[in-house]
């Protein structure tokens, strides 16, 4: 595999960057499409979840982004709230080495005019999702006559979910020398439609096309009572991070409830709840203080989260595709996983395309440990500040460790948002840790501190 420094435009200091952020050998679809890219050519490629695709167009528009001109150059359109905030931590890691690049994310849940206060003030890189880029442009908050470089990520969830006609609506709106970069998990005809309308003599690149069943473990089991099934699935894996898909909102709902009665540490997201409410959702996920996160397909794109070991599919989910997203979830970039299918008697036809992948196995051969619960060592605090008021990791790593007095083994990860941060503690220093703070600074400022439920 090419590493980055084979690539002669990528400057000295953003090879650098890179390397402190681990990263040096290319995947198939950065080795593929970085120079094109940079080269201006538009793009079509098909490449599954995981395979490194953000960095592949992100890595360029960074590149070929001109701080001297405070307008927005490239617009990255999402099918989700989720990919849009994780593409945006990525690419803000990268650009660290670019002073001033500025990067915005657009979408519902979050006060429109909130969002025209940052794009009047100016942006280089605009993330988001179709709907709310519509409501800015009907506004006139948003102008895209600027725009270089339009990239359409998960292409084919966009079109599932009906925005083909936005779509293109905002490509309307940009100049018609825009490169345009339409990156998709699959190819059916509607992105070729999409494609034709957008796309200008494309490279087209197919890159790990298919699930590396060497890294997905792929398993169904029948059963006549799914709960009973599950929990059977939780004394026998035993794993250290379980995400559930559920169809529904009210299942995923009461599933949550059902593991919590059982003495499980879960938390579930879905689209009814308000944005900041799905944020702490994977955000407790994802640190280890909740050790199951029960899902929706809200979460099927866009959640890149290390070190998930299992996936369980509740519910059948609706299409090849759906399941497709749903167990790339896990088995990302060098890691391995398992991904379980339960269907009912009754469904076994519906599951034909599942059993058709993975193989099928008798739940009544699994060991079982009756006594084993999913339950965490941590909980998550929250304080009222995060980077708009200049704090960072450190601050609060340091202000622990040294003026609390907390050992740095009982400080788990920390996230740092646009107004909150969140730190996993070990539940025995939880208390110490919200009693010092009441009268504790972190860089001479006061903050209040909660723990996330």
């Amino acid at each position: 595999m090419k590493t980055f420094n084979t690539i002669k435009e990528i400057p000295q200091a953003l090879l650098a960057n890179l390397a402190s952020l681990g990263f040096s050998q290319m995947t198939q679809i950065q080795d593929k499409a970085i120079v094109p890219i940079l080269e201006g050519k538009d793009i079509l490629a098909q490449s599954k979840t995981g395979s490194g695709k953000t960095l592949a167009f992100g890595l360029p528009c960074i590149m070929r982004t001109d701080i001297s001109q405070n307008k927005p150059q490239t617009l990255i359109i999402t099918p989700t709230r989720e990919l849009a905030d994780q593409i945006a931590v990525e690419l803000r890691k990268i650009a660290s080495y670019k002073a001033n690049l500025k990067i915005i994310t657009l979408y519902g849940g979050v006060p429109l005019r909130t969002q025209a206060q940052s794009l009047a003030k100016g942006a280089h890189i605009l993330i988001g999702t179709p709907g709310r880029i519509q409501d800015h442009l009907a506004k006139e908050t948003l102008v895209l006559d600027s725009i270089k470089t339009l990239v359409l990520d998960e292409a084919d969830r966009m079109l599932d979910m009906g925005f083909y006609d936005e779509i293109i609506k905002i490509g309307s709106n940009m100049p018609r020398s825009k490169q345009t970069l339409l990156f998709s998990a699959t190819f059916p005809p509607k992105i070729e439609k999409l494609a034709k309308a957008l796309l200008k003599q494309p490279l087209v690149l197919k890159v790990d096309t298919l699930q590396e069943h060497t890294k997905i473990d792929e398993i169904v089991y029948e059963t006549s009572d799914k709960f009973k099934a599950l929990t059977v699935l939780i004394q026998s894996y035993k794993p250290k991070s379980l995400l559930i898909f559920c169809n529904t909102k009210v299942q995923a709902v009461s599933l949550t409830d059902a593991l919590h009665r059982h003495g499980h540490s879960a938390i579930d997201i879905h689209g009814d709840l308000e944005q900041k409410e799905r944020n702490e959702s994977v955000i407790v996920f994802s640190n280890g203080s909740k050790r199951i996160l029960v899902a929706t397909d809200v979460a099927s794109r866009g959640l890149d989260i290390k070190g998930i070991e299992l996936i369980v599919n509740y519910d059948l989910p609706f299409d090849k595709e759906v399941y497709t997203h749903r167990i790339g979830r896990t088995g990302r970039a060098d890691a391995t996983g398992t991904a379980i299918s339960l269907y009912e008697p009754q469904e076994s036809t519906k599951c034909s395309y599942i059993t058709s992948l993975a193989r099928t196995e008798d739940l009544k051969k699994l060991p079982i440990d009756a006594a084993f619960k999913m339950t965490s060592d941590y909980d998550t605090l929250c304080i009222n500040g995060g980077k708009k008021t200049k704090l960072r990791a450190a601050d609060i790593l340091g202000t622990l460790c040294k003026e609390v007095g907390i050992g740095h083994q009982m400080i788990g990860k920390i996230n740092i948002a646009d107004t909150k941060s969140y730190i996993a503690l070990h539940h025995s220093v939880v208390n110490t840790v919200l009693k010092a703070l009441k009268n504790t600074k972190i860089k001479k400022k006061k903050y209040l501190a909660w723990i996330v439920e």
